[in-house]
C-alpha cells in the first residue's frame, strides 16, 4: 500500500472508527456488564488513535508540536474526566433525591436510548455554550477553553471545571428528570468524550456533506477564531442543527487556520498554565 492510499484510509476512516466504532464498543461493554475501567481505556484509546492520525494526516503540522501546553492539557483531561465519571457514579443518588417523571424509553435498545439522550444533551449544552458567549460571568469561565493556540484531539477536553459543571447541568438535568438509567449516563459520558476528541482533532479528515450536519473539527475550527464576530458561530456539541436554527452556522471550505487565528480577542496574555487558568475567571481582566 502506497503512502497516499494509507493517508486516505485515515482521512475517510478516522471519524467513523471513533464515532461509530467507539460508541459501539461502549454499548457492548455496558451490555455485558464490563468494568467501567474499560470505558476509560476506550476513551484513552480514542485519544491515542486521534494523536496517531494527526501525525499521519495533520491539518496543521505546527499544531502537533507542543506549545508548552501538554502538561496543562493533561491536567484538564484528568480533572474533568474524573469529575464526569464521579458524576455518573453519583447518578443513582441524584435520581433518588430529585423527583423524575419516570418516562424514560427503557424498552428501546441501548443504541436508540443513547441517540435519544444525545439529542437532548446536544440541545442543552449547545444552548449553554451559546449563552456563554453572551453573558459575561459565563464567558469568564468559558474563556479558558478559548485560550488554546492550537487545536488537537486532546484539548477538546480542556475546560474550566465550573463551566463543565454548568454545561453538564444544562445537558443532563432534563435527562435525570426523564428518569435516565445509569447505563445510558455511562454511554453518554463516553459519547461526549469521543465527540470532543473529533471536534478538536488536528487530523485533516474528509466527511463530505456531513460537515454541515455534524459538529466536527472542520466546522468547529471556525468557532475558535479569535475574532468575536467571526468566531461567534458553530456552537453545536454533537450536531449543527441548533446552529442552523439559531442562524449561527458557518462554513467556508476555502478558509485555512493557523495559531495566529486562534485565542481570545484583545487578550493575548491570557494565562497558559493550569493553576492560573483555574483562577482566571475570578480575576476580572
Amino acid at each position: 500500500m502506497n503512502k497516499v492510499a494509507f493517508e486516505w484510509i485515515f482521512r475517510l476512516g478516522l471519524v467513523p472508527v471513533i464515532l461509530i466504532g467507539g460508541n459501539a464498543l461502549a454499548i457492548i461493554a455496558v451490555e455485558n456488564g464490563s468494568s467501567h475501567i474499560w470505558l476509560a481505556v476506550l476513551i484513552l484509546g480514542a485519544v491515542l488513535l486521534s494523536l496517531t492520525a494527526e501525525k499521519i494526516i495533520p491539518y496543521n503540522p505546527d499544531w502537533n508540536l507542543s506549545h508548552d501546553d501538554r502538561l496543562r492539557d493533561i491536567a484538564h483531561f484528568l480533572v474533568n474526566e474524573s469529575a464526569n465519571f464521579s458524576l455518573v457514579f453519583a447518578l443513582p443518588f441524584l435520581v433518588e433525591a430529585i423527583p423524575n417523571f419516570g418516562i424514560w424509553p427503557e424498552a428501546w435498545p441501548l443504541w436508540a436510548q443513547l441517540l435519544f439522550a444525545i439529542g437532548i444533551v446536544d440541545c442543552g449544552i449547545t444552548l449553554a455554550h451559546f449563552a456563554s458567549h453572551r453573558i459575561d460571568w459565563l464567558w469568564r469561565f468559558h474563556a479558558v477553553h478559548h485560550s488554546v493556540k492550537r487545536m488537537y484531539g486532546f484539548n477538546g477536553l480542556m475546560k474550566h471545571p465550573v463551566h463543565q459543571l454548568i454545561e453538564g447541568l444544562c445537558g443532563f438535568t432534563p435527562l435525570v428528570l426523564l428518569g435516565m438509567p445509569q447505563q445510558i449516563a455511562w454511554l453518554l459520558i463516553v459519547a461526549i468524550a469521543l465527540q470532543l476528541i473529533l471536534q478538536h482533532s488536528n487530523a485533516d479528515v474528509r466527511v463530505g456533506p456531513l460537515k454541515y450536519i455534524l459538529a466536527l473539527a472542520p466546522a468547529h475550527r471556525f468557532h475558535h477564531l479569535n475574532s468575536s464576530r467571526e468566531g461567534d458561530v458553530n456552537f453545536g456539541l454533537f450536531t449543527m442543527v441548533w446552529d442552523w436554527i439559531l442562524g449561527t452556522a458557518s462554513f467556508d471550505p476555502s478558509r485555512t487556520f493557523s495559531s495566529a487565528d486562534l485565542g481570545i480577542e484583545n487578550d493575548e496574555d491570557y494565562p497558559a498554565d493550569y493553576g492560573a487558568q483555574i483562577l482566571a475567571p475570578f480575576r476580572r481582566r
